[in-house]
C-alpha cells in the first residue's frame, strides 16, 4: 500500500471512532527541534565526559549533583521550543471529542503547551520540580534559570520530576496509561522505536479494533499492527482532517 492509500485508511479510522488513544515517543518532538536520544544525531551518540545514561541516573544525581545539573540545563531545557503539527493536531482531536488521551515518553510538556488536557507522562516532566526535603513544588525556572545545585527556601535540593535511570515509573501514571490503552478502540503509536521498557510493553494491553504505528524507521512491532506507516508524523497528520 502506498503512503497516500495508508493516509486515506487512517482518515477512515479517525472518522469512525470517538475512542482514540495516542502513544508517543521522541519522534513527536523532533519536528519541534528537540533532539531524540537514539538516532545517529541523538543525545546518546554525542560525546561527553560521562555517557548520558550515566549522567541521567539516580546514583549520578545523588553523587555528582552539580555535574548532573550542568548537563540537565544544557541538554534538557525545552523552553525555547514550540509545539509542532502533531502536538496541535492531537490537541484538536481531543477538543473534537475523538481522542481520549495521550501517553507520552517525552518530558518536554509540549502536548500541554499545544492545549492537550489528558496527558500521561510516563517519564515525568521538566516543567515540574520539587524539594527533596519538604516537597514544595517548583516551576521550570527554579532549575533552568539558576546555577549550581538549585535549593529550596528550606535548604533542600530541588529535583526535577523526571524519571531517571534506576528509578521506577509513577504508579498512578502507569495505571492510568494502561487503563486508557486497554479501553481504546483505536491506538495510534507514533514517533517511537518501542525499544524502551517498561513503556513499550504497555501496548500489549490493547484489546481494541485497530492498532496503528507511524514511525520513520522500522520497529520490532511492525508485523503486529493493523496499519503501518513509515513516514514523519507531521507529514501524516498535516493531511488528516478532523470532522
Amino acid at each position: 500500500m502506498e503512503l497516500e492509500e495508508k493516509i486515506v485508511e487512517l482518515q477512515k479510522l479517525i472518522d469512525g471512532s470517538n475512542n482514540i488513544v495516542f502513544f508517543g515517543g521522541a519522534g513527536v518532538s523532533t519536528e519541534s527541534g528537540i533532539p531524540d536520544f537514539r538516532s545517529t544525531d541523538g543525545l546518546y551518540n554525542q560525546h561527553y565526559k560521562y555517557p548520558p545514561e550515566t549522567i541521567l541516573s539516580h546514583s549520578f544525581f545523588m553523587q555528582k549533583c552539580e555535574e548532573f545539573f550542568d548537563f540537565y540545563r544544557a541538554k534538557m531545557n525545552p523552553g525555547g521550543f514550540e509545539p509542532n503539527v502533531t502536538h496541535r493536531f492531537l490537541a484538536e482531536l481531543e477538543k473534537a471529542g475523538k481522542l481520549k488521551g495521550i501517553i507520552t515518553q517525552n518530558i518536554d510538556g509540549l502536548h500541554q503547551k499545544a492545549g492537550s488536557k489528558v496527558v500521561w507522562e510516563l517519564h515525568g516532566s521538566t516543567q515540574r520540580n520539587h524539594c527533596m526535603k519538604c516537597g514544595k513544588p517548583y516551576g521550570p525556572e527554579a532549575v533552568f534559570d539558576t546555577q549550581g545545585v538549585p535549593k529550596c527556601s528550606c535548604g533542600g535540593i530541588i529535583k526535577p520530576d523526571v524519571v531517571l535511570y534506576e528509578e521506577g515509573l509513577d504508579e498512578r501514571t502507569v495505571e492510568n496509561a494502561i487503563a486508557l490503552i486497554s479501553e481504546a478502540e483505536v491506538l495510534i503509536i507514533g514517533g517511537t522505536s518501542l525499544a524502551v521498557y517498561p513503556a513499550a510493553g504497555f501496548i500489549r494491553y490493547f484489546r481494541g479494533r485497530s492498532l496503528v504505528l507511524i514511525n520513520l524507521s522500522g520497529t520490532a512491532y511492525d508485523s503486529d499492527v493493523d496499519l503501518l506507516i513509515h513516514a514523519g508524523l507531521g507529514e501524516v497528520f498535516s493531511r488528516i482532517k478532523i470532522r
